[in-house]
């Protein structure tokens, strides 16, 4: 990472004096296929033109490049020594004219950590898969060029593979005199290029609507994999949601889509979840399904194929100037996402995942020690890396959801609308953004900007209800709102509150109040006088973002009846309280996870379930206290079996509850029943144990011992695939040995030839958490390697390294002190280093309290309402 970064004045010095009239790259990747010494040492060519102007001529700047060595550069004709001007990252370019071209060849590494081009062999076949990704700055990786957002240029790829391949990239493409050839694209952001070229298996639809002007608008659509995977690949689903989105947005955004056709392709080893590349938008390829998985996955996969289609219009037609008002697109699109899920798709209860899932991301991430702003101050690349967080996305699109109710949906399409046409091709800021919605709405956008924009902390809302003197009506019930000490800010929110009474097996609701919350006590006018309620529930249809408490009948309520609580999203939000409780150290996490064992099974969404599962498993890892985990671990087994065998046969809950049952098998009993499904002795009827769950099941049996190198040897002949390797890895790194763990610890932090997906799957196996023992040595191996790790890996690679191995199994003051030991000592560390560090040990300490908590369980909370 030396030498690569990046910094905003940087950028923005250079933005001042160039401008870019077009790129033109040929890569040659026909070496990605045959025989070669060191596959590390193997490298593509890659020769890039780039045309541009300077306003001041005779000034110098720099290219950016990121290559094994550079053979040639040549600039307005004149050649440069590449020793003299390439450092390893740059390319200086001194005496620049008004108008200048270089060419610059090179060649460039493939990679190994899905960071620029990646190369992947299928383990099945032998064909190897190429693709790029490149989001924030790794497209200098694979071509030379100016590495910031808002110097746009179109585009121009040319690519010689290999006989029989086929290449993709954003613009349409055809094969002459065995070079792929590519249609320019419109001005756009070097981040957002994107080419993808092999064997894939390549299915095609096409898209029409007529447009207002009454012409008509055709759209090519492909979608792709590995052949490998094309027996499980469900185009049709992938077209049909691409098709509702693409109808939902052109009704809503009043633009035609502007980049041509419209590729998707589900890619192997990919660290994210998908990259909105204009016309070629890439995923990964977990999001093809090899066994029977819930409606909950197919839901999440149509969210983030429509959270990547609105960034064609929020991203790739309208850009950031820099990462600061990265909001600018991932906050719109997780909203966007949503907000089509539900009214376009037929995933109708999109908002209760929303609620469930995506805020719980952004109320962590809004309560760690390097929180921020939505709109936030970022440094350099390396910052920008790290602000791919739950407040970029989650609570930024959380907070857009406010900002609809409050200058309203019509208002707000208008705004989004003007912004488009006024600034298509180029970049913008926030105040472009509020200027149009200031413009359709009449509002004044500052006040609002600065508290939910430009603060950070998440607020606590809780009711306080007092009764008349019978005690049958309510007298007054007012809202009290709190902040955090280190963010202080109160913000106006406007919420629902509802109150809720039984009515027969029922919780139901039978008054509601919509109000706006300022400052730090409000009173709700409109329920004086209603009837004394059982249960009262502020932020009643999720309408801001905050965290909610409850009083004290409320909570003897839930804890009594939260199953008889009939509507689907106030129960969601009601978990979700209690879990935000769980972490805060105000409910003992045996108590979240009695509640879970009691109610879980009433649960008819599958996406709250499986969520409730994740946290209860997370309760029992962190929260619980220590003496109370095995005992712990046995009633949620126990829970979690009854509810396997009570689940209507073949049933999405059935499946959810064998898995969750994997999760947290560790008795010998539980343990047996594992393998005995595995070797089908034993049957649950309606329960297909197909490969997927094959893998999930032998997870926990190579942690405890029962299943040996050979038994994974074993499965992965039975599915020698990609997939299979990763999850043979995952499970040989699991084994309960002191020589696995070292020489786990040995592939991971000492070598880097594992490949990204592999490593990811050697720390998931490693971090087991029945093993604490045998984990203890690595603390302080930990602290010693990370700076090191981090100064001679990539980015991804190191934030995979630094987070996924963090000591937070050794639950101990001593590990805190430990980490406070090496931020002291460590000052002078890469800030994005320092700031994962501090994440992972606030994270621990927050376990800690809550494990005190869990101990004097018997104790009431200070402070519980």
């Amino acid at each position: 990472m030396p030498g690569e970064n990046l910094s905003r004045d940087e950028a923005r010095e250079r933005a001042a004096l160039l401008s870019v009239d077009g790129y033109e790259v040929f890569l040659d990747v026909r070496s990605a296929v045959g025989e070669h010494e060191g596959e590390g040492a193997r490298t593509f060519r890659s020769v890039t033109t780039i045309r541009f102007r300077c306003n001041e001529p005779g000034a110098s700047s720099f290219a950016d490049l990121i290559a094994r060595r550079v053979t040639a550069v040549s600039l307005n004709g004149r050649d440069l020594d590449p020793s003299e001007v390439f450092d390893g990252s740059r390319i200086r370019l001194d005496d620049l004219a008004e108008e200048n071209e270089l060419v610059v060849d090179a060649q460039c590494a493939y990679s190994r950590t899905g960071e620029g081009l990646h190369r992947f062999v299928d383990p099945e076949d032998g064909e190897v898969y190429l693709y790029t990704q490149y989001e924030p700055a790794d497209s200098r990786r694979v071509f030379a060029n100016f590495e910031q957002p808002d110097l746009k240029a179109p585009f121009r790829f040319e690519v010689r593979a290999p006989e029989g391949w086929t290449v993709w990239s954003n613009g349409a493409g055809e094969r002459t005199d065995g070079v792929w050839r590519f249609a320019e694209t419109k001005p756009i952001s070097t981040y957002i290029t994107c080419v993808v070229a092999g064997p894939y298996h390549y299915v095609t639809d096409s898209y029409e609507r007529v447009l207002a002007d009454g012409s008509t608008l055709r759209i090519p659509l492909g979608a792709m994999c590995r052949k490998g995977l094309a027996k499980h690949f469900d185009a049709d689903d992938v077209f049909l949601v691409t098709k509702q989105g693409l109808d939902f947005f052109h009704e809503h955004f009043d633009y035609p889509y502007p980049f041509g056709k419209y590729d998707q392709a589900f890619v192997p080893e990919y660290n994210l979840g998908a990259m909105e590349n204009p016309g070629l938008v890439t995923f990964r390829e977990e999001y093809i399904f090899r066994g029977k998985v819930t409606q909950a996955s197919y839901e999440a996969r149509a969210n983030v194929i429509l959270h990547e289609m609105a960034h064609m219009w929020f991203g790739d037609l309208v850009t950031m100037e820099w990462w600061d008002d990265l909001w600018l697109k991932e906050s719109f699109a997780d909203f966007m996402g949503a907000f089509s899920l539900v009214g376009a798709t037929r995933f109708t209860d999109g908002w209760i995942t929303f609620a469930n899932r995506r805020k719980a991301w952004a109320y962590r991430a809004d309560q760690l020690p390097s929180t921020h702003p939505i709109t936030a101050d970022i440094r350099d690349l390396q910052d920008a890396k790290l602000n791919f967080d739950g407040i970029t996305y989650a609570k930024g699109a959380s907070v857009l959801k406010q900002l609809v109710a409050y200058v309203g949906q019509d208002a707000f399409l208008e705004g989004a609308r003007r912004y488009f046409k006024r600034h298509a091709y180029g970049n913008t800021r926030l105040g472009d953004l509020l200027a149009v919605l200031e413009e359709t709405s009449g509002r004044d956008m500052g006040a609002w900007a600065r508290s939910w924009l430009q603060t950070a902390g998440v607020n606590t809302l809780t009711p306080q209800v007092l009764l008349d003197t019978e005690g049958g009506r309510i007298a007054e019930l007012a809202v009290v709102q709190e902040a955090a000490e280190t963010h202080p800010e109160l913000r106006p929110h406007r919420v629902a509150v509802g109150l809720y009474r039984r009515e027969g097996d029922a919780l139901v609701r039978y008054a509601r109040a919509e109000t706006d919350v300022e400052g730090p006590r409000t009173v709700v006018t409109e329920l004086a006088g209603a009837e004394a309620p059982e249960l009262v529930l502020v932020n009643d249809d999720d309408l801001t973002y905050c965290k909610i408490r409850f009083d004290a009948t409320s909570l003897d309520t839930l804890k009594e009846r939260l199953g008889e609580i009939t509507d689907p999203l106030a129960r969601a939000l009601c978990w979700s309280a209690l879990w935000n409780l769980t972490r805060d150290a105000l409910l003992p996490a045996r108590e979240f996870i009695d509640l879970v064992l009691r109610f879980a099974g009433r649960e008819s969404d599958i996406g709250v379930l499986q969520m409730l599962h994740a946290w209860a498993r997370s309760a029992l890892t962190h929260y619980a206290a220590p003496d109370w985990r095995e005992t712990g671990a046995a009633l949620l087994a126990e829970g979690a079996l009854r509810e396997l065998r009570a689940a209507a046969p073949g049933s999405e809950q059935q499946l959810a509850w064998a898995r969750f049952l994997a999760t947290v098998a560790s008795r010998e009993g539980d343990l047996r029943l594992l393998k005995a499904l595995l070797d089908g002795t034993e049957k649950i009827d309606g329960l297909d144990v197909d490969q997927e769950l094959r893998w999930a099941f032998l997870e926990p049996l190579a942690a405890h011992g029962v299943a040996g190198e050979d038994v994974l040897a074993a499965e992965l002949a039975r599915d020698d695939t990609a997939s299979g390797k990763r999850h043979q890895v995952r499970c040989l790194a699991a084994r309960p040995s002191a020589a696995v763990k070292a020489q786990a610890w040995a592939q991971v932090v000492e070598s880097d030839a594992l490949s990204n997906a592999l490593t990811e799957a050697t720390i998931a196996g490693f971090t087991q958490p029945t093993q604490r023992g045998l984990l203890a040595p690595y603390a302080e191996k930990y602290f010693a390697a990370i700076e090191r790790v981090w100064g001679e890996r990539s980015i991804q690679i190191g934030m995979d390294v630094v987070s996924g191995l963090f000591p937070s199994l050794q639950d101990s003051s001593a590990t805190v002190e430990a980490a406070d030991a090496w931020l002291r000592a460590h000052a002078g560390a890469a800030p994005a280093l320092r700031r994962l560090v501090l994440e992972a040990r606030d994270d621990l300490a927050r376990a800690l309290r809550g494990q005190e908590r869990d101990a004097s369980a018997g104790r009431p909370a200070p402070g519980l309402r």
